[in-house]
């Protein structure tokens, strides 16, 4: 079943990658009129299709065209003519053609549904809330009043709001709808539109549908506070982390870093609060100091530039264990990890191994082709409750139940840090409180569009601040 929410980001990257918004349109209404035919006998009977302002009711408009040469129709629009809003849906409207009777739905509606024998309610798709907005409440009410059959488009109109449609059948497009029962929707019939698998299983901008913009009375530190573990044999790799998270929207990053590394990653920039440790190197004598900090944080990156001694990996597995925040482990946190899986159970978060890491996290090898490595990922990520990011060409990102892929990056994008920064917007986004498997979605895709528009400046020059830089890009537009 789609949730309301996942229709809407497939809708969204459908467009994106360049599919046919009409032809869909066209696939939607002709199937719905083969609902209407095949449950309810139609031939010669008065059939009225109640059309919405959107695609919604444009799916209605093109089913009306399909049944006029069987039916006598009727085309109600619920604001009238000049209230039909997207561009698809009016190029449909004016492809009706004769043999169609076009109806006022503010001033005819109560006449034309106690006249039909069949009402296609085509006004309100998915993701509609709270109460419903006049004109659609009261003709809502007069479909259920009118006593006649009635064969919803996708969901009946108000689902999940108030009032609802009492749908006799309800046409799901692409999907049956979460929540879709014989009690909220009559009997479903799921209509086939031809929807790409391309588009139902690659990220796009639609997953910045998710994207929590801030509360306007918000203040500091409640869209994120993000804690980096990370540095000691390396500096570059938490300063990239925690910039990215920036970057992506949070309030504040900390880093906690060996004293070594202090002053190289607190002179990557003052927006970094950084916390020196004892040292040259994260040991489990200062997991105490990192739970402290962490009392004040929202979401943790475990990893990046720690380096892989055995000391270090043991105090990174500690401090697994110890943390009841979501966490994602990179780099040098894959491998402590890969070695006592145990330290992983009743956590949640990411993990974003490319394939060398994958096996060795893992102790799975991994098939060469595309299709085949899906499973045994999505295998590991049910295993461990974390979602696996699994970078490559393209990314595969899994939850364990769902998948999804990434093919939006470019070569250039082999250059050290870019998996830093992408670990960062993670990060970013969990702390911001996205859901582990969202968040590591848009991160894949910002990830990779910030690092195709540094590309289009740099070419084969570009670094990973380049990309850095490009993610406030991505925001500005995609975000809604």
């Amino acid at each position: 079943m789609l949730t309301a929410a996942e229709q809407r980001v497939m809708d969204r990257n459908a467009e994106y990658f360049g599919v046919s918004i009409l032809g869909l349109m066209e696939a939607a209404g002709r199937g719905i009129a083969e609902v209407a035919r095949s449950e309810f006998s139609i031939a010669g009977k008065r059939v009225v299709v109640a059309c919405g302002t959107g695609n919604n009711g444009g799916d209605g408009l093109v089913a009306a065209r399909h049944l006029k040469g069987e039916a006598r129709v009727s085309v109600l629009l619920a604001k009238g003519a000049r209230g039909v809003a997207t561009p698809e849906a009016r190029a449909n409207l004016e492809k009706l053609g004769p043999g169609v009777d076009v109806v006022d739905g503010p001033t005819d509606s109560e006449r034309a549904f106690r006249d039909a024998d069949l009402i296609v309610d085509a006004l309100l798709g998915i993701g509609v809330h709270g109460e419903i907005r006049e004109p659609y409440a009261t003709l809502i009410r007069e479909m259920n009043k009118s006593g006649k059959p009635i064969l919803s488009v996708d969901v009946p109109s108000g689902f999940d709001a108030t009032p609802t449609v009492r749908a006799t059948v309800t046409a799901a497009l692409i999907d049956a709808k979460e929540g879709m029962t014989e009690a909220t929707a009559g009997r479903v019939r799921v209509v086939d539109i031809g929807f790409p698998r391309e588009v139902m299983e690659f990220v796009g901008p639609g997953e910045f549908l998710y994207y929590p913009v801030p509360r306007p009375d918000s203040h500091k530190g409640q869209n994120g506070r993000l804690l980096v573990v990370g540095g000691g044999p390396f500096t570059g790799a938490p300063a990239f982390v925690g910039l990215a998270a920036y970057r992506i929207g949070v309030d504040a990053v900390h880093v906690a870093t060996p004293s070594i590394a202090f002053e190289p990653v607190a002179g990557y920039s003052p927006n970094l609060i950084v916390h020196p440790l004892p040292g040259a190197r994260f040991l489990k004598t200062d997991v105490g100091t990192i739970l402290e900090i962490a009392s004040g944080m929202d979401a943790v990156v475990i990893g990046p530039g720690l380096g892989a001694s055995d000391p270090t990996k043991d105090a990174i597995r500690i401090l697994v264990r110890s943390l009841n925040l979501p966490v994602v482990l990179d780099a040098d946190a894959l491998t402590a990890a890969g070695e006592d899986l145990s330290c992983l159970a009743g956590k949640r978060g990411i993990v974003t191994p490319h394939h060398r890491e994958f096996e060795v996290l893992s102790g799975t090898t991994l098939p060469p082709d595309l299709p085949a490595i899906v499973e045994p990922v999505k295998a590991f990520a049910k295993k461990i409750g974390f979602t696996v990011l699994l970078k490559g060409s393209p990314d595969v990102i899994t939850d364990g139940a769902s998948f999804r892929k990434n093919k939006v990056h470019n070569v250039a994008m082999t250059v050290g840090g870019t998996g830093d920064a992408l670990a960062g917007i993670c990060g970013g986004l969990l702390s911001k409180r996205v859901a582990p498997f969202i968040a590591a979605r848009m991160a894949a895709f910002a990830n990779g569009y910030a690092g195709n528009l540094a590309f289009e400046e740099r070419s084969y020059g570009m670094m990973t601040t380049d990309l850095i830089e490009k993610i406030p890009r991505v925001l500005k537009d995609f975000v809604p």
